[in-house]
């Protein structure tokens, strides 16, 4: 797992690969001499001059793993500034904080230049290319790895992963000459094994992540062994206290002789320490019989079976990369579980055409052999906007707020399962998550693009969910933006205890008439939607709302239907004009989807309820233009130690001008300047530019909501910094 080709010396020539392993550890220790952080000196910063790195003093937030013990024993990253940024926001459902279903499970393993990338900022970076996956419902476990001693996984991918029902590991590893130094420390006593353990379930459970990969990657002495089992044992133990439906994962790596030796399989030298752990990673360079024999070893515990593939394709079975698919048809086969290593190969080698279109395939190589793991909408309410956690500019309710490109996991929202079903003999659309057409919110939207008979539909598939409804009306609300005759409505299935089907469409605001007696042949009922409103705005997105009840049974499927009425010249929603299209032409774009009860509740707590407070606050000294850099922390909760699910706040800044100034200009008009995203009630300014003149900045914290619904700016809370004085 640690180097290319590592996996073809330690098979043939294991002298070789102690020896590469020692010149590149004294290489690497030389480099950290110089540079600590080289190793995230590749990512995207916010900044063009970052400041040196010290944990404790007040920065843009980032992500960083530990690299000693002596951090890991002292407990000094809870001191860190960066601390309360790292803790994830989102937990784990309900259905999905318990222990993993007992079936064959996929496990993912993100791996990528040393890690801490583009994804260490915390507050979001400037690459709208960055890396992010976005295909969770095909995954139940995520673990984040790096090199360095305890990688703790960045908050952007616990919030995502968990909002899909996935669990998140961080890694703890050894590995050269320095791990081996490390090891005689870590396990030089019982109560030091004990005493690490605990230290890193604490890390997990204050961060808010699941559990760890162990892998040891060092040899040791035999007498050893019972230490690193009471180590492996106490981990999993405290684990499992601190935070219910965890998982620690052993990484098939030394064996309980103490060699360094990969078995490819679960057998008599590994299953020691399968057995006090919830699980074995097993190395990439196993052959086709393996998953059966560890399948007989594991016996009733077989799912805990993760057999690995890596996707660069390392003397894995299959040869990965596109091949990937082989080895899991082989592990599907057998009935064990699935740890793929490495899907960040698709980004790292620029596969063509791009990014996004490589990746979809890539994912649909792996669910068209493994299936599908989650499902969602299950509970409500229920939002998407489409978001895959990057884009080239940041949309409010169809209005621009920023041109500026971004990045940042932690704004994803529930993911299309990207698959189309049904045929369409009559065109040819093709439907994808866009991140560079204005959005609705955030910076994705679905777009449907292509040419469609006006006789024939298509049908994409959005979600698969398991839904239950009780005797109160559902409600869906979606926004919608589309050319001439080109119309979009949702198909749902429903499912009822006893198995039985009924098929529902929420129809394109229109012609009834038509619509009526086009579908009512098709599905079981056709619901003409109510157009809550128009906004008034360039990019006109038109805003739809239907009800229905269905008691008793449970929405199993919703799925995008693309149709088109007569005639051939229609007037156009996004132009506002005239235009005469193809007949066959068709463009929509889905901005966002909404599920909510009738009971559920929008309003939002009134600035009034809001403590709202400035810390760490520097002014710098004025620039030769008369303008100066603000920094400061923002930092708010709830009167009265009120709690309330807000998944995130947007966060705004007006600067008030000295009132002589603008009197004098002739103008006091304040504009509202989108900052970004906050995920947890803090927010860090850095750098921000305070022109001559300015009295006085607000900063205006926006709340939204788990509907999707946002505060008004002028409702929202803020606060008032003087900012005259020098």
């Amino acid at each position: 797992m640690t180097i290319i080709f590592r996996s073809y010396f330690k098979s043939h020539h294991p002298q070789i690969l102690a020896s590469l392993k020692s010149i590149l550890n004294s290489f690497f220790t030389l480099l950290s001499k110089f540079n600590p952080m080289a190793a995230n000196q590749n990512s995207v910063h916010p900044s063009d001059d970052p400041p040196p790195f010290h944990p404790s003093e007040p920065s843009i937030p980032v992500s960083y793993p530990l690299k000693t013990l002596e951090e890991l024993e002292s407990r000094s990253y809870f001191d860190s500034f960066h601390f309360p940024f790292n803790k994830a926001s989102v937990k784990l459902p309900p259905y999905a904080a318990n222990e993993l279903p007992k079936r064959r499970r996929l496990l993912v393993c993100h791996d990528m230049a040393g890690g801490y990338l583009d994804d260490k900022w915390i507050q979001g970076g400037n690459n709208p290319d960055a890396y992010a996956i976005w295909h969770w419902y095909l995954i139940d476990v995520f673990v984040y790895f790096s090199h360095s001693l305890v990688t703790l996984p960045p908050p952007c991918w616990i919030n995502t992963a968990h909002k899909h029902g996935v669990k998140v590991l961080g890694t703890f590893i050894l590995e050269w000459d320095e791990g081996k130094r490390i090891a005689n420390k870590l396990l030089s006593s019982k109560n030091s094994t004990q005493m690490y353990a605990e230290r890193l379930s604490e890390l997990a459970a204050a961060l808010g992540f699941d559990g760890w990969l162990v892998n040891m990657e060092v040899s040791l002495d035999v007498g050893q062994i019972p230490n690193l089992k009471e180590f492996v044992s106490h981990l999993t133990q405290s684990m499992h206290s601190l935070v219910p439906g965890s998982l620690v994962i052993w990484y098939d790596s030394v064996t309980i002789d103490g060699n360094l030796s990969w078995q490819d399989q679960l057998n008599e030298k590994n299953k020691p320490f399968f057995d006090i752990s919830d699980g074995i990673f097993v190395n990439y360079t196993w052959r086709e019989n393996y998953p059966k024999h560890s399948a007989e070893v594991a016996g009733d515990r077989k799912f805990d079976v993760y057999m690995g593939i890596d996707v660069f394709g390392r003397n894995t079975y299959g040869g990965g990369q596109w091949m990937t698919n082989l080895a899991l048809d082989v592990i599907k086969r057998d009935n064990v579980s699935a740890a793929i290593f490495a899907p960040g190969w698709v980004y790292e080698t620029k596969q063509l055409p791009d990014f996004q279109t490589a990746q979809n395939c890539w994912w649909a190589l792996v669910e068209k052999s493994w299936d599908i793991s989650q499902n969602y909408p299950r509970t409500l309410p229920f939002y998407s906007n489409f978001d895959q956690g990057h884009g080239y500019r940041f949309t409010v309710d169809g209005k621009q707020m920023s041109q500026t490109p971004w990045n940042n996991i932690s704004s994803q929202s529930f993911q299309p399962f990207l698959e189309f079903s049904g045929e369409s003999t009559g065109g040819n659309l093709k439907v994808a998550v866009d991140i560079k057409e204005p959005s609705y919110n955030g910076g994705g939207n679905l777009t449907f693009n292509g040419t469609l008979e006006d006789d024939f539909q298509f049908s994409a598939r959005l979600f698969e969910g398991k839904l239950q409804l009780a005797d109160s009306p559902v409600h869906f609300t979606y926004s919608v933006k589309s050319n001439g005759s080109s119309l979009l409505g949702l198909s749902l299935e429903f499912t009822s205890a006893a198995a039985e089907q009924k098929s529902v469409l929420l129809a394109s605001s229109g012609d009834s008439l038509l619509t009526m007696s086009r579908f009512v042949r098709h599905f079981d009922n056709v619901i003409m939607p109510h157009r809550v409103s128009k906004l008034e705005s360039e990019s006109s997105w038109v805003i739809q709302e239907s009800s229905i009840a269905m008691e008793g049974y449970m929405l199993t499927k919703i799925h995008a239907v693309c149709y088109k009425l007569r005639p051939e010249v229609h007037k156009s929603e996004s132009q506002g004009k005239t235009m005469a299209l193809s007949p066959s032409e068709y463009h929509a774009v889905l901005g966002h989807l909404a599920i909510n009860s009738c009971m559920l509740n929008s309003d939002f707590p009134p600035s009034t309820s809001w403590l709202v407070e400035g810390n760490f606050t520097k002014l710098s000294s004025s620039d030769s233009d008369g303008s100066r850099k603000l920094n400061v922390k923002l930092v708010w909760k709830l009167k009265g130690g009120k709690t309330h699910p807000f998944p995130k706040y947007n966060i705004y800044v007006k600067k008030q001008p000295d009132l002589s100034i603008a009197e004098s200009n002739g103008s006091l008009q304040l504009v509202q300047e989108y900052l970004g995203v906050a995920v947890v009630e803090a927010y860090y300014v850095s750098d921000l530019v305070v022109p001559s003149g300015t009295s006085s900045v607000t900063f205006i914290i926006q709340v939204c909501s788990l509907d999707g619904a946002l505060q008004k700016l002028e409702e929202s809370p803020s606060l008032d910094l003087d900012v005259q004085g020098s």
